[in-house]
């Protein structure tokens, strides 16, 4: 059986889209010479030694589907039968990365290969059943608006996501250019649920960034990997041919926010910076079997490497910083990865539809399932505190003083990392919050009214975005950097 290739490739890109778990449920498998996968095909999947015409368990499928067919108080749609059964047994497995797409589904995502990308530009995958955020993408409509990674997506313009699967979700925040959608949002710490609105954009494909900076006299360069594309690889190393052209003195790769993407990317840059001597990722099958994947590199670099994670790197991001931190020996900083450690492969199944199977699990050089786990960096280093606020969501009544709740709270986490500073951070509106309210809004030419209203909070929240795109303010940056020119 071969994967049909427009929708194996379309399910990979899926991150550029809006996401779907493409991220870290990427379908390819790494290399051309996998012995399951060649050329971006299926070939050679194991048979199975089971008769189907024989067995007891599919007569009894049978059976069941020609009573309900022809018996059940009202006629039934075959076909609608047939798909139940399917979506049914793929259920069964509990497992998010395994999914089935009817014919019709199939064909819409298909259909996006054709045009621009064009959506919010975040990871989405099904967490304990909730269509969650894994990650925004770096410049994306969703970083822009406050998503983040973990939040919950309940409804989709005030209509509840229960009950769709993860590809319908995904169709339904998926949108035109320039179009908004209204995300209601769970985020852990916060009671309620949160309106999101997030202006629909062309997501670009461009994911490897190259910078340098100079700190004691040293040039220390940095990769940033925001996605792992069909083109990552190569662009991964013709900046890093750039950048040793200039004689840097070490190296920082970044996939903080990573969702993942294709495999085969992340095997060609660990091939060109990871040494042969120790495998940099293993591949294991359902039966224990293992395939480890080498570099034909000799010796290390002969300059030091840290790689920067967070919670938002998963999958293709968690094996690059598992094989620098096992088989380089080289530092890690930031916070413990999402924690994706299987391999999907997407299937066509003869009459368009499609399903997508766990088929392998990942390990780590030293053979650790991270799944569930995340890989811990050397150096746990978080950012500051307004790095990691909630959107204030003013929707009548403007935030003013004696109140107190979380979205006080939130706005005066800004306050104080902007540099306003409101004396407190347990969400009591009080006269010190109000004169820093204040004191921003005339900083920003906004009306003076001491008040939190639409307007000053969208500045607040545009202002902390600001500031954490500020290379200046990024501690574990500047941590990854002191570790290299030490």
């Amino acid at each position: 059986m071969n994967v049909n290739k427009k929708m194996l490739a379309l399910l990979i890109v899926l991150s550029l889209l809006v996401g779907a778990g493409g991220m870290y449920g990427s379908m390819a498998l790494f290399g051309n010479d996998s012995k399951y996968v060649q050329n971006g095909e299926v070939n050679d999947l194991p048979k199975a030694k089971t008769k189907l015409n024989s067995d007891e368990e599919f007569a009894k499928l049978q059976k069941t589907y020609e009573i309900i067919s022809s018996r059940y108080v009202e006629d039934v749609d075959r076909d609608k039968l047939l798909e139940g059964a399917i979506q049914g047994m793929v259920k069964t497995l509990k497992d998010p990365y395994s999914v089935y797409m009817d014919e019709e589904t199939a064909s819409q995502f298909s259909q996006s290969l054709d045009s621009s990308f064009e959506g919010i530009g975040a990871e989405v995958s099904m967490v304990d059943g909730k269509v969650t955020i894994v990650a925004p993408f770096k410049d994306s409509p969703a970083e822009k608006a406050g998503l983040k990674p973990n939040d919950q997506i309940i409804t989709i313009d005030g209509k509840s996501v229960e009950g769709l699967d993860l590809y319908k979700a995904v169709l339904k925040i998926r949108g035109e250019k320039g179009s908004i959608v209204t995300l209601g949002v769970k985020r852990s710490g916060v009671n309620d649920v949160m309106p999101i609105k997030v202006t629909r954009d062309e997501i670009p494909i461009e994911t490897v960034y190259s910078d340098i900076e100079e700190v004691k006299g040293k040039k220390i360069g940095v990769l940033e990997i925001t996605s792992f594309s069909e083109k990552t690889g190569s662009d991964f190393k013709k900046q890093l041919t750039e950048l040793e052209k200039q004689k840097i003195d070490g190296l920082v790769i970044d996939v903080r926010g990573n969702p993942g993407g294709y495999l085969e990317a992340v095997d060609s840059i660990l091939r060109q910076i990871i040494p042969e001597n120790k495998p940099f990722v293993q591949i294991e099958d359902r039966k224990g079997n293992k395939e480890r994947y080498v570099s034909t590199l000799k010796e290390k670099k002969d300059y030091p490497i840290v790689g920067l994670i967070d919670k938002g790197s998963a999958s293709a991001s968690e094996i690059l910083a598992a094989a620098l931190q096992e088989a380089g020996s080289y530092d890690l900083v930031g916070e413990k990865s999402f924690g994706k450690g299987t391999v999907q492969q997407s299937i066509d199944l003869g009459d368009g539809s499609n399903i997508k199977l766990t088929l392998f699990k990942w390990l780590t050089p030293d053979g650790n399932w991270i799944h569930k786990k995340g890989v811990k960096p050397t150096y746990e280093v978080k950012q500051p505190e307004y790095f990691y606020t909630n959107p204030i969501a003013i929707e009548k009544k403007s935030l003013e003083f004696d109140m107190n709740n979380e979205q006080v709270k939130n706005a005066q986490i800004m306050l104080n990392g902007l540099g306003f500073q409101t004396g407190r951070e347990d969400g009591y509106f009080d006269e010190k919050t109000q004169s820093a309210v204040t004191a921003f809004q005339r900083a920003n030419n906004l009306p003076a009214t001491g008040k939190v209203d639409a307007k000053t909070a969208g500045k607040m929240e545009s202002k902390v975005i600001d500031s954490i795109r500020d290379d200046k303010n990024d501690v574990q940056r500047k941590t990854a950097i002191e570790l290299l020119v030490k």
